[in-house]
């Protein structure tokens, strides 16, 4: 195939240009360029897609992976140029696009976030305060954006938490490297609770296997494709990296009385019995998003081992930095001083 990939190739984009090139597909990137010592033999055409979607004009090209798609205007702009250049659109959309969380098993006919188009207009391309504060309700409306230009011709994946090496989230990695330090960890919640993410390399093979087959429609893609609990998880980031580390499980209503942020400053836990937004039921369903018809299509993840050795390995070599989440380790050992007190 000859591929077109709109978008950096610093995480997701890296292994689709990687995997797409390891199975002899033709790639063009499309990209402001910060990166094009990764690839130095692939085309790239560097641009802003907010700014001049003109270089894209002149070309043709099997199939648009889109990876970096926030706003609907950019949507619109990017599925306008290329509706007679592509014959294929996917769009890595997000499970952020549900109105919420609340049942179990959520399936890609679930309820989704909407704004006015006075709200779409305002935003344009959007500020990053502006994508964040409205992060899923314009992916959907960028969903509809996609498909209002190119009916039927757009694979919309709903992606669950994308994790593995060069992910600099911190969601995944912050246990990873938590974990490996080894003493008493503290670990939200119920240890039962199930946990959902996938392997962001998993990800590029499965959106090229459905690009090839020129698949479309929406789809929540996102794993294990088999349940692996929080505690599950933590026991294979101890045994992975050999650390010494002993959890402590605090539950939520301690953690919340102790101002614990959920998602940032522990990342992977949703309370079950506590809402998130005042007045509205607890999220009990966020870590049970349906998966049911991407499995249909052929959908495989690595083992949370391969997952887990990789982060690990790529985190030693990672430079140190500001994390962006995971909860400051004074703040960790005054929580934990607490909840052994209260015990």
């Amino acid at each position: 195939m000859k591929i077109l990939v709109i978008g950096g190739t610093r995480f997701l984009g890296r292994f689709i240009v990687e995997e797409a090139l390891k199975q002899g597909h033709e790639v063009t990137m499309f990209n402001r360029g910060n990166h094009l010592d990764l690839f130095p033999h692939v085309e790239c055409i560097v641009g802003d897609r907010n700014k001049d979607l003109s270089p894209l004009e002149t070309g043709k090209w099997d199939v648009a992976i889109d990876t970096c798609g926030y706003t609907p205007k950019a949507l619109a702009e990017a599925t306008r140029v290329l509706a007679d250049k592509v014959d294929h659109y996917t769009f890595i959309s997000s499970i952020s696009v549900y109105k919420d969380w609340i049942p179990s098993n959520i399936k890609e006919d679930y309820p989704v976030q909407s704004l006015t188009e006075k709200q779409i207009e305002d935003i344009g391309f959007g500020t990053q305060e502006q994508i964040n504060a409205h992060y899923g309700a314009l992916k959907a409306e960028s969903e509809r954006a996609a498909e209002k230009n190119m009916p039927n011709k757009v694979l919309h994946v709903r992606s669950g938490l994308l994790v593995g090496p060069y992910d600099y989230s911190d969601r995944f990695s912050y246990w990873v490297n938590r974990v490996a330090e080894g003493g008493e960890v503290l670990a939200p919640g119920r240890k039962e609770r199930e946990i959902q993410y996938i392997d962001a390399r998993d990800m590029a093979l499965w959106i090229l296997k459905m690009a090839d087959e020129k698949i479309t429609g929406t789809f929540n893609v996102t794993g294990p494709t088999t349940p692996v609990s929080m505690e599950d998880f933590l026991t294979v980031c101890k045994t992975v990296s050999g650390s010494d580390a002993e959890f402590v499980w605090a539950d939520e209503s301690f953690l919340l009385e102790q101002h614990v942020a959920p998602w940032t400053e522990m990342p992977l836990w949703i309370p079950e019995e506590h809402p998130l937004v005042e007045g509205s039921e607890p999220w009990r369903g966020a870590s049970s998003i349906s998966i049911d018809k991407a499995l249909q299509h052929r959908l495989e993840v690595r083992s949370v081992e391969d997952t887990v050795q990789d982060v690990l390995h790529f985190e030693t070599s990672r430079k140190e930095e500001d994390r962006k989440a995971g909860i400051h380790s004074e703040k960790e050992q005054n929580v934990l001083n607490a909840w052994k007190t209260r015990a």
